[in-house]
């Protein structure tokens, strides 16, 4: 196996001194122009909070960490892009190993925000260990991938081995009480345990094990029981469980085709709770409208497909998955978050990747981009001839 790695890696060599190739140009700028405009909207979204927060000091609270937290993830994406998927194959078990820690340090040393124990500080600095543990469950389904190769199609292997490692994520994650990312999770893994070549049936039959887990957990926690009523009558109750959705549909009603303006809404008033954050999608509806929202779900649209056209262009089956669950992760958090605001799905509390305030989030997300960007760089390289089980 060394020799192999030794051998693939001087073949990369060869091939990158021949080729000279770089990143994947469209997709780079797909990013940055979606990052400019989020944080352009984030801007118009969290400016009145901002002031109500600062005594009408400051407009710029929000966007400011914001800001600070971008800039450390287009450094680590410049810095990821420079990095081989061999680097990440190699790693995956340790990764995950450190995940766990960490998720389970939340459980004695968390910090409580919002009434979720969530996030750890670590010398100031606060961040959610599940944003990482997202990043790392899906290094190592590729490395699942790569080493069960055809095995995958069994039971032994395409359920009960990537089964388990979903488990020691998701068990701690549940004792959190952290259901948004659980689902997120589930629903990444499926996707990429399909790619890997589990049965259909099987993975069936998981998401009915699934849709039983979510209704008990819906019976036993109370608040996500009022997320579901919400969803369904939110006019039965305006002024408590039913407000923000409410409010959400009034931003995008009030939009109607071209919107208000950019930093005309009125909702952004202290009306819609966490306009900056999980709803910050209605802010973008009201103040450019339909045809703004729209070009915005484009160039999600236009980076999710790129994405999978690099991911299917790679030169060996783990950088293809790795790649594919990294966009996939992008993809389902998109679709969640607009189902959400719009009340095709109950609350989840997923953020809008690039746009959503979350320091962590969004760093986390630049970063995996900058992997995305790093397979990119092996686009146009010839397949490598892989003995898999």
């Amino acid at each position: 196996m060394a020799a192999e790695r030794t051998l693939y890696a001087k073949e990369d060599r060869r091939a990158a001194k021949r080729t000279g190739e770089g990143v994947d140009i469209p997709f780079l700028i797909l990013v940055l122009l979606l990052l400019a405009v989020g944080l352009t909207m984030l801007y118009s979204a969290s400016s009145a909070q901002s002031m109500y927060d600062t005594g009408y000091q400051i407009s710029t609270r929000y966007l400011q960490k914001q800001a600070v937290c971008a800039a450390i993830g287009l450094a680590a994406m410049a810095f990821l892009s420079r990095i081989g998927a061999d680097v990440w194959k190699n790693t995956a078990w340790w990764l995950y190993g450190i995940s766990i820690v960490l998720l389970l340090s939340v459980l004695v040393m968390g910090e409580s925000v919002n009434g979720a124990r969530r996030w750890i500080n670590i010398a100031g600095l606060q961040f959610q260990p599940s944003e990482i543990a997202k990043f790392t469950l899906i290094v190592l389904f590729a490395r699942l991938t790569r080493g069960f190769g055809k095995n995958a199609r069994q039971f032994r292997y395409g359920v009960l081995g990537f089964g388990a490692a979903l488990l020691g994520i998701l068990v701690p994650l549940a004792l959190e009480k952290h259901l948004s990312a659980i689902m997120l999770m589930g629903m990444v893994a499926v996707v990429m345990m399909f790619v890997a070549g589990t049965s259909p049936k099987w993975l069936l039959a998981g998401a009915g094990c699934a849709v039983v887990f979510v209704v008990i957990y819906v019976s036993f926690m109370g608040y996500a029981g009022d997320r579901i009523t919400a969803w369904l009558h939110p006019e039965a109750d305006p002024g408590d469980t039913g407000y923000q959705i409410l409010q959400s549909l009034y931003a995008i009603g009030s939009g109607g085709l071209f919107g208000l303006g950019f930093g005309k809404s009125r909702q952004k008033y202290l009306y819609l709770p966490f306009q900056y954050n999980d709803y910050i999608f209605a802010i973008i509806c009201e103040e450019l409208g339909l045809v703004g929202a729209l070009l915005i779900v484009a160039l999600f649209a236009a980076l999710i497909l790129r994405g999978y056209w690099i991911a299917l262009r790679a030169p060996d089956r783990f950088s293809t998955v790795l790649a594919a669950g990294l966009v996939t992760l992008i993809a389902v958090q998109t679709v969640l978050n607009l189902g959400v605001v719009t009340n095709l799905l109950p609350s989840t509390g997923i953020a809008l990747p690039f746009f959503s305030y979350g320091g962590t989030a969004l760093a986390v997300n630049l970063g995996e981009m900058g992997i995305v960007l790093a397979v990119s760089r092996c686009r146009n390289r010839p397949k490598r001839q892989e003995e898999l089980p």
